[in-house]
Protein backbone atom coordinates (compact mmCIF):
# COMPACT_ATOMS: atom_id res chain seq x y z
CA UNK A 1 0.00 0.00 0.00
CA UNK A 2 2.87 2.36 0.85
CA UNK A 3 4.39 1.79 -2.61
CA UNK A 4 1.09 2.60 -4.31
CA UNK A 5 0.76 5.76 -2.21
CA UNK A 6 4.25 6.90 -3.17
CA UNK A 7 3.50 6.31 -6.86
CA UNK A 8 0.29 8.35 -6.66
CA UNK A 9 2.15 11.08 -4.78
CA UNK A 10 4.81 11.26 -7.49
CA UNK A 11 2.17 11.37 -10.22
CA UNK A 12 0.40 14.17 -8.37
CA UNK A 13 3.60 16.22 -8.28
CA UNK A 14 4.12 15.71 -12.01
CA UNK A 15 0.52 16.70 -12.74
CA UNK A 16 0.94 19.76 -10.51
CA UNK A 17 3.96 20.88 -12.51
CA UNK A 18 2.19 20.39 -15.86
CA UNK A 19 -0.78 22.36 -14.61
CA UNK A 20 1.37 25.42 -14.04
CA UNK A 21 2.40 24.97 -10.43
CA UNK A 22 5.87 24.44 -9.02
CA UNK A 23 6.50 21.88 -6.33
CA UNK A 24 7.74 23.00 -2.92
CA UNK A 25 11.17 21.60 -3.76
CA UNK A 26 11.32 23.54 -7.04
CA UNK A 27 10.35 26.75 -5.29
CA UNK A 28 13.06 26.19 -2.68
CA UNK A 29 15.60 25.72 -5.48
CA UNK A 30 14.63 29.06 -7.02
CA UNK A 31 12.65 27.88 -10.05
CA UNK A 32 10.12 30.20 -11.69
CA UNK A 33 7.40 29.27 -14.17
CA UNK A 34 7.50 30.98 -17.57
CA UNK A 35 4.18 29.36 -18.57
CA UNK A 36 1.44 29.13 -15.97
CA UNK A 37 -0.58 26.42 -17.74
CA UNK A 38 -3.61 28.70 -18.03
CA UNK A 39 -2.83 31.62 -20.32
CA UNK A 40 0.05 33.58 -21.88
CA UNK A 41 0.64 35.97 -19.01
CA UNK A 42 4.32 36.91 -19.13
CA UNK A 43 4.62 36.65 -22.92
CA UNK A 44 4.34 39.18 -25.75
CA UNK A 45 4.87 39.34 -29.49
CA UNK A 46 8.51 39.69 -30.52
CA UNK A 47 9.52 43.34 -30.95
CA UNK A 48 6.05 44.50 -29.85
CA UNK A 49 4.19 45.19 -26.62
CA UNK A 50 1.11 43.30 -27.85
CA UNK A 51 -0.03 39.82 -26.73
CA UNK A 52 1.12 36.76 -28.71
CA UNK A 53 -0.80 35.88 -31.88
CA UNK A 54 -4.17 34.17 -31.62
CA UNK A 55 -2.74 30.95 -33.05
CA UNK A 56 -1.10 30.19 -29.70
CA UNK A 57 -3.62 28.39 -27.48
CA UNK A 58 -3.61 26.88 -24.00
CA UNK A 59 -5.48 23.57 -23.90
CA UNK A 60 -5.53 21.34 -20.81
CA UNK A 61 -2.40 22.96 -19.41
CA UNK A 62 -0.48 22.71 -22.69
CA UNK A 63 0.66 25.60 -24.87
CA UNK A 64 -0.02 24.59 -28.45
CA UNK A 65 -0.16 26.01 -31.96
CA UNK A 66 -1.68 24.17 -34.91
CA UNK A 67 0.08 24.14 -38.27
CA UNK A 68 -0.33 27.35 -40.28
CA UNK A 69 -2.16 29.09 -37.41
CA UNK A 70 -1.20 32.78 -37.08
CA UNK A 71 0.90 32.67 -33.93
CA UNK A 72 4.18 34.46 -34.66
CA UNK A 73 7.36 34.55 -32.61
CA UNK A 74 6.82 35.43 -28.96
CA UNK A 75 9.14 36.40 -26.11
CA UNK A 76 8.98 36.59 -22.34
CA UNK A 77 8.20 39.99 -20.86
CA UNK A 78 11.08 39.45 -18.44
CA UNK A 79 14.77 39.38 -19.39
CA UNK A 80 17.43 37.02 -18.04
CA UNK A 81 21.23 36.86 -17.84
CA UNK A 82 22.43 33.62 -16.21
CA UNK A 83 20.00 30.75 -15.82
CA UNK A 84 18.94 27.14 -16.20
CA UNK A 85 15.93 26.86 -18.51
CA UNK A 86 13.88 23.66 -18.81
CA UNK A 87 10.90 22.89 -21.04
CA UNK A 88 9.03 19.98 -22.59
CA UNK A 89 7.95 19.95 -26.21
CA UNK A 90 6.57 17.81 -29.00
CA UNK A 91 6.12 18.40 -32.70
CA UNK A 92 4.14 16.80 -35.49
CA UNK A 93 5.69 14.71 -38.26
CA UNK A 94 7.91 16.83 -40.53
CA UNK A 95 7.66 19.59 -37.92
CA UNK A 96 10.13 22.36 -37.13
CA UNK A 97 10.36 24.78 -34.21
CA UNK A 98 12.99 26.51 -32.13
CA UNK A 99 13.69 28.24 -28.85
CA UNK A 100 15.99 31.26 -28.94
CA UNK A 101 17.81 32.86 -26.03
CA UNK A 102 20.21 35.76 -25.29
CA UNK A 103 17.80 37.80 -27.38
CA UNK A 104 18.71 41.24 -28.72
CA UNK A 105 15.55 42.65 -30.30
CA UNK A 106 17.58 45.19 -32.26
CA UNK A 107 18.71 42.27 -34.42
CA UNK A 108 15.30 41.36 -35.82
CA UNK A 109 16.62 38.87 -38.39
CA UNK A 110 19.09 37.14 -36.03
CA UNK A 111 17.97 38.00 -32.49
CA UNK A 112 19.81 35.21 -30.68
CA UNK A 113 21.16 31.64 -30.65
CA UNK A 114 18.59 28.94 -31.34
CA UNK A 115 18.03 25.55 -29.76
CA UNK A 116 16.72 23.55 -32.71
CA UNK A 117 13.67 21.26 -32.37
CA UNK A 118 12.95 19.20 -35.46
CA UNK A 119 11.64 15.96 -36.89
CA UNK A 120 15.15 14.79 -37.80
CA UNK A 121 13.82 12.02 -40.01
CA UNK A 122 11.07 13.90 -41.79
CA UNK A 123 11.91 17.59 -42.09
CA UNK A 124 13.99 18.64 -45.13
CA UNK A 125 16.16 20.99 -43.06
CA UNK A 126 17.61 17.97 -41.25
CA UNK A 127 19.09 16.77 -44.56
CA UNK A 128 21.32 19.85 -44.66
CA UNK A 129 23.34 18.24 -41.85
CA UNK A 130 23.61 17.74 -38.07
CA UNK A 131 24.05 21.48 -37.44
CA UNK A 132 20.36 21.92 -38.27
CA UNK A 133 19.04 18.92 -36.35
CA UNK A 134 17.42 18.70 -32.92
CA UNK A 135 19.54 19.90 -30.03
CA UNK A 136 21.98 21.79 -32.21
CA UNK A 137 23.04 25.38 -31.84
CA UNK A 138 21.17 26.00 -35.06
CA UNK A 139 23.41 26.12 -38.14
CA UNK A 140 26.51 26.54 -35.94
CA UNK A 141 27.27 23.54 -33.69
CA UNK A 142 25.91 19.98 -34.21
CA UNK A 143 24.53 17.99 -31.27
CA UNK A 144 26.21 14.91 -29.81
CA UNK A 145 25.80 11.85 -31.99
CA UNK A 146 24.47 9.79 -29.07
CA UNK A 147 21.56 12.15 -28.32
CA UNK A 148 18.18 10.64 -27.41
CA UNK A 149 15.30 12.07 -29.46
CA UNK A 150 11.68 10.95 -29.13
CA UNK A 151 9.47 10.39 -32.17
CA UNK A 152 7.14 13.12 -33.47
CA UNK A 153 4.06 13.30 -31.24
CA UNK A 154 6.02 12.23 -28.13
CA UNK A 155 7.24 14.57 -25.39
CA UNK A 156 10.91 15.56 -25.16
CA UNK A 157 12.58 17.43 -22.32
CA UNK A 158 15.18 20.08 -23.17
CA UNK A 159 17.42 22.29 -21.08
CA UNK A 160 19.68 25.28 -21.68
CA UNK A 161 22.26 26.45 -19.15
CA UNK A 162 23.79 29.92 -19.47
CA UNK A 163 26.36 30.80 -16.81
CA UNK A 164 28.80 33.59 -17.60
CA UNK A 165 30.02 32.84 -21.11
CA UNK A 166 29.44 29.09 -20.79
CA UNK A 167 26.38 27.62 -22.53
CA UNK A 168 25.04 24.06 -22.64
CA UNK A 169 22.19 22.36 -24.54
CA UNK A 170 20.63 19.24 -23.03
CA UNK A 171 18.13 16.80 -24.53
CA UNK A 172 16.27 14.09 -22.61
CA UNK A 173 18.85 13.94 -19.84
CA UNK A 174 21.99 14.15 -21.96
CA UNK A 175 24.28 17.10 -22.71
CA UNK A 176 24.40 17.54 -26.49
CA UNK A 177 26.13 20.93 -27.04
CA UNK A 178 28.64 22.97 -25.03
CA UNK A 179 30.32 26.24 -26.04
CA UNK A 180 31.78 29.53 -24.82
CA UNK A 181 30.24 32.83 -25.87
CA UNK A 182 32.74 35.13 -27.58
CA UNK A 183 35.37 32.39 -27.91
CA UNK A 184 37.56 32.06 -31.03
CA UNK A 185 36.04 28.63 -31.65
CA UNK A 186 32.48 29.98 -31.60
CA UNK A 187 33.40 32.96 -33.78
CA UNK A 188 34.93 30.59 -36.33
CA UNK A 189 31.80 28.42 -36.35
CA UNK A 190 29.55 31.47 -36.74
CA UNK A 191 31.68 32.68 -39.67
CA UNK A 192 30.70 29.51 -41.52
CA UNK A 193 26.99 29.86 -40.74
CA UNK A 194 24.05 31.89 -42.02
CA UNK A 195 24.64 34.32 -39.14
CA UNK A 196 28.13 35.40 -40.21
CA UNK A 197 27.00 38.94 -41.03
CA UNK A 198 24.92 39.43 -37.84
CA UNK A 199 26.86 41.92 -35.73
CA UNK A 200 27.04 40.91 -32.07
CA UNK A 201 25.62 37.45 -32.65
CA UNK A 202 27.08 34.91 -30.22
CA UNK A 203 27.97 37.48 -27.57
CA UNK A 204 26.63 37.61 -24.01
CA UNK A 205 23.55 39.80 -23.56
CA UNK A 206 20.70 40.08 -21.09
CA UNK A 207 17.44 39.41 -22.87
CA UNK A 208 14.14 37.52 -23.01
CA UNK A 209 13.46 33.93 -24.08
CA UNK A 210 11.83 33.42 -27.48
CA UNK A 211 9.57 30.65 -28.76
CA UNK A 212 9.60 30.72 -32.54
CA UNK A 213 6.82 30.01 -34.99
CA UNK A 214 7.77 28.04 -38.09
CA UNK A 215 4.10 27.48 -38.97
CA UNK A 216 4.23 23.80 -37.95
CA UNK A 217 2.23 22.10 -35.21
CA UNK A 218 4.02 22.31 -31.85
CA UNK A 219 3.19 21.95 -28.16
CA UNK A 220 4.96 23.02 -24.96
CA UNK A 221 4.50 22.40 -21.26
CA UNK A 222 6.39 22.75 -17.98
CA UNK A 223 8.46 25.77 -19.09
CA UNK A 224 10.48 26.98 -16.11
CA UNK A 225 13.65 28.93 -15.36
CA UNK A 226 16.07 29.15 -12.45
CA UNK A 227 18.36 32.19 -12.23
CA UNK A 228 22.00 31.31 -11.54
Amino acid sequence: MRTIALVFSALALVAQSYAGELTAAEKAEGWKLLFNGKDLTGWRTFNKDTPPGAGWKVVDGVLTKPAKAPGGNMVTTESFTDYELVWEWKIAEKGNNGLKYLIDEKRSSAPGPEYQMLDDNGHPDAKVGPKRQTGSLYDIIPPAENKVLKKPGEWNESKIIVKGNHVEHWLNGGKVVSYELGSPELKEAISKSKFKAAQGFGEKVTGPIMITDHMDEVSYRNIKIRPL
